[in-house]
């Protein structure tokens, strides 16, 4: 493959030498065309030296230079083969420091070349033959985009000077072959005289090119018949010429002996409006195009490209400040044709921006150098365009300095891109509040003011479950509901940003600062609990709000955000969904909390978290069928730590994972020593759920303590589908196909669902015990505790009544129907090493 892919190699380049030769261009004179695109580029690119560079077989050789000594270099030195070989742009910053260039003899020696930037010369035909180059001795740090693109649109002028070039040779050609023709060809001014006479022309009419040329067309094509010969003479100095092009006419020829021939002839114009006239084609030769005689190429050449330039370009008169030339792109951009605008000045063309316009020319006209500027120019329609453009002085015929020469670009879409860029860097994407950074900095600067202000950390409830159970997209379109909603608390003296997922902050800053943070805070609760449908679907948000003062709650920024964290923390474990100021007493609330946080990681790692267990009893037999495994912990210096306050720590700590491991460990190892027809009851976290390994983790805990999955019941609350509904179903799914009982705990003081039970078949439901104590005199909690168990028995499941402490509840439980029992009626929770005294104690009992 490598051989092919040289060998096509090879042959690329050998097409490519032989599309340079073609050209005829190697060892030509100078031409002042390419000379002056050098010194343009050296001067617009501020660079000392310039060249074009063309790349034969083995050397490199200037078509044009600009300050450069010598006229070519052999290839393997050349950074401009680089160009070539790569068929790209080449800029080098510092070419002492590029591994590339450091060695090479025009870096180590002279010319001593630093900087080098290079754009590549393409023909038409697509092969790469040099490159339009601009060096210098100095590094530059830069050479930007802008430059570069300038860079390119020179060497696209050269592309069209190198393609003129071959086209003028083809004309050359072309003027042999017309000479030599069979055909004769004749052509006349405007006044009537030949100006040219082919040899064909010699044989046809006899005279010599010396004896025809300045005869009155008449001598050789006579009006000797009406209305034949006065069409063609008339058409030779008016403008009906149009009517005749493309047509053929039979005409009377005379000749050298005076004698008349018919001969059939076609015309074709010459020339342009100042110099041109007709030609004449004898024969026919209906086909051939008329040789255009231009006295001018390289000027007609350069016009062309000025006006196709892909840049606005522009001449003035340094004197009069009026437009002499307007090219096409610069109609384009300005929206304006250059007929309207040459021989104006910008006064009379744009009067609100023509003073302005007149500073740019001038303070370039003064300083003689080249001038940059940028400005906002307003279209006739409304349109807003930013222009930046660079104007040079250049000499004229009368008078140095005499034009004022302005290349634009059109930057608008920069400037715009620039635009939405920094609204990125300021803004939240989604909602268009403030963003973290913009935030933090506004608080910074009222810091150094020594400015009053309040901020209010604000943090949502149950979004989660609106992205858990509807997902993202229907979160994101709450979010910009709510954004929307909040920002329009904004204005002077509020502020309001989003920095996270589901946080958002205020800040109010103003007098009366305590009262209007309240009014404030008290819109901000209103309007976060109101009700937000989308598409079908109603969500409802709340929000723990924690709210600082500066400079009373903290002098810096990192002392406010910490203690409106402790404020909207407080607010967030109160649970009623109230603001919380902050005070000295969150902050010792908080490092409480930070201090029990630790001493439990202590614990969790020192495995000293106990486990007992708590009796669960059967109805019909009276008899300890399970028992559920509970977690308790005493802190050192605390005491007994309530299981709800250690818990919770744990999961929002990230201790959840190793503290459920730990707790069923112990229960499945003391389940393993009891009669084989007991369960044990585990609860589970929702919390476990998310690591993705729980259902790995329990089946190891089973395997390595040898006890059967049917003797194991995991309990799992309500507000676990909240979480992740989809992914905790998969997982106990997974784990009921092992034999593993599932038992929904706490039913009925969640966020309870009915859809959870066709979800999915638990295999036990546990009515929660805060309706079992007021069940005797409540007459709703007795009615939810017998439409459970109703429920229950018809899907097939156990009923577990917890919270059972006296007879009556007791009998009033058996009465309902529930299957199981659980309470202080029959124990309180044991140690393991208790158990076996209870299961005597209880054996006992029963006998009696």
């Amino acid at each position: 493959m490598e051989t092919f892919q040289n060998l096509a190699s090879l042959n690329e380049e050998s097409v490519r030498l032989a599309a340079l030769a073609d050209l005829a261009i190697l060892d030509s004179d100078a031409e002042r065309e390419f000379d002056a695109v050098t010194k343009g580029a050296a001067t617009l690119l501020g660079a000392a030296s310039a060249a074009v560079s063309l790349i034969d077989h083995d050397r490199q050789w200037f078509k044009a230079r600009h300050n450069v000594d010598f006229s070519e270099t052999t290839r393997d030195v050349a950074f401009c083969d680089q160009v070539v070989e790569r068929r790209e742009a080449l800029v080098v910053l510092d070419a002492s420091q590029d591994e590339t260039f450091r060695d090479n003899p025009l870096v180590t020696g002279k010319p001593h070349i630093r900087f080098y930037a290079g754009a590549p010369l393409y023909l038409k035909s697509g092969h790469c033959v040099g490159s339009l180059c601009v060096l210098d001795g100095q590094p530059r740090e830069s050479f930007d985009d802008e430059q570069l693109r300038m860079l390119q649109e020179l060497a696209s002028i050269v592309e069209e000077l190198i393609e003129a070039r071959k086209a003028r040779s083809a004309a050359s050609i072309a003027a042999e072959v017309v000479a030599s023709t069979p055909d004769a060809v004749i052509a006349t001014n405007r006044a009537g005289n030949i100006v040219y006479w082919n040899n064909a022309a010699q044989r046809v009419f006899g005279w010599s090119s010396e004896e025809a040329l300045g005869k009155f067309i008449e001598d050789v094509i006579p009006s000797s018949r009406p209305g034949r010969n006065e069409v063609l003479l008339n058409a030779i100095g008016t403008s009906r010429k149009v009517e005749l092009i493309g047509k053929f006419f039979e005409l009377e020829g005379r000749g050298k002996n005076g004698e008349s021939f018919p001969i059939e002839l076609s015309l074709a114009p010459w020339g342009d409006a100042a110099e041109g006239g007709l030609a004449s084609v004898v024969r026919d030769i209906s086909d051939r195009k008329t040789l255009e005689a231009d006295r001018d190429n390289s000027k007609k050449f350069l016009d062309a490209v000025v006006s196709n330039l892909p840049s606005m370009l522009f001449v003035k008169d340094t004197e009069s400040h009026r437009y002499l030339l307007v090219n096409r792109k610069a109609e384009d951009i300005i929206g304006r044709s250059a007929e309207s605008m040459i021989g104006k000045d910008d006064h009379q063309l744009f009067p609100t921006r023509g003073a302005a316009f007149k500073r740019n020319d001038t303070l370039a006209i003064a300083s003689g150098r080249p001038e940059q500027a940028e400005s906002v120019f307003e279209r006739d329609d409304g349109t807003l365009v930013n222009i930046r453009t660079t104007r040079v002085l250049v000499d004229g015929p009368d008078r140095p300095h005499q034009y004022l020469l302005g290349l634009s670009e059109d930057v608008t879409e920069i400037r715009q891109a620039e635009e939405e860029r920094w609204k990125l860097a300021r803004f939240d994407t989604l909602t268009g509040l403030l963003n973290r950074t913009s935030f933090l900095e506004h608080i910074e600067t009222l810091i150094e003011d020594e400015a009053s202000f309040a901020v209010l950390d604000i943090n949502l409830d149950r979004f989660k479950s609106v992205n858990d159970q509807f997902g993202h997209v229907i979160g994101d379109e709450v979010l910009k509901i709510l954004g929307g909603r909040i920002g329009t608390l904004a204005d002077d003296d509020n502020q309001v940003a989003r920095v996270g997922g589901d946080e958002f902050v205020c800040l109010v800053t103003g007098d009366n600062l305590r009262e209007r943070t309240l009014r404030f805070v008290a819109q901000l609760t209103e309007i976060v609990r109101e009700p937000i449908m989308v598409e079908g679907i109603t969500a409802h948000i709340g929000a723990a709000i924690g709210v600082v003062f500066h400079p009373e709650d903290g002098a810096d920024v990192e002392t406010l955000r910490q203690h409106a964290d402790v404020a909207m923390h407080r607010s967030k474990s109160d649970g009623r969904g109230e603001p919380c100021f902050f005070d000295d007493q969150l902050d010792v609330a908080e490092r409480d909390r930070r201090r029990l946080e630790t001493n439990l990681r202590s614990a969790v790692a020192e495995g000293s978290i106990k486990v007992v267990f708590q009796p669960i009893v059967e109805v019909s037999s009276g008899e300890v069928t399970s028992f559920e495994a509970l977690a308790r912990w005493t802190d050192p210096n605390l005491g007994p730590v309530a299981p709800d306050v250690f818990i919770a720590l744990a999961e929002n700590c990230g201790l959840i994972d190793t503290l459920g491991e730990q707790i069923l460990r112990r229960a499945c190892e003391e389940a393993r020593n009891w009669p084989e027809h007991m369960h044990v009851a585990v609860n589970l976290s929702p919390r476990q759920f998310a690591s993705g390994t729980l259902v790995e983790t329990i089946l190891g805990v089973l395997d390595d303590t040898g006890l059967a999955p049917g003797r194991l019941h995991l309990e799992v609350t309500e507000n676990l589908v909240i979480h992740n509904a989809e992914e905790a179903f998969a997982q106990l799914t997974q784990l009921k196909q092992t034999g593993i009982k599932i038992a929904i705990d706490d039913f009925g003081v969640g966020y309870s669902s009915l859809g959870y039970f066709q979800t999915f078949h638990f295999d036990k439901v546990k009515i929660d015990k805060s309706f079992i104590a007021d069940m005797e005199d409540a007459i709703a909690a007795k009615a939810i505790v017998t439409a459970v168990v109703g429920l229950a028995e018809k899907l097939s499941m156990e009923v577990v009544a917890e919270g059972v402490e006296t007879i009556a509840q007791q009998d009033l439980l058996r009465q309902l129907g529930a299957s199981h029992l659980q309470g202080y009626l029959y124990s309180t929770p044991l140690p393991g090493d208790e158990l076996a005294r209870y299961f005597t104690q209880h054996e006992a009992d029963a006998a009696e």
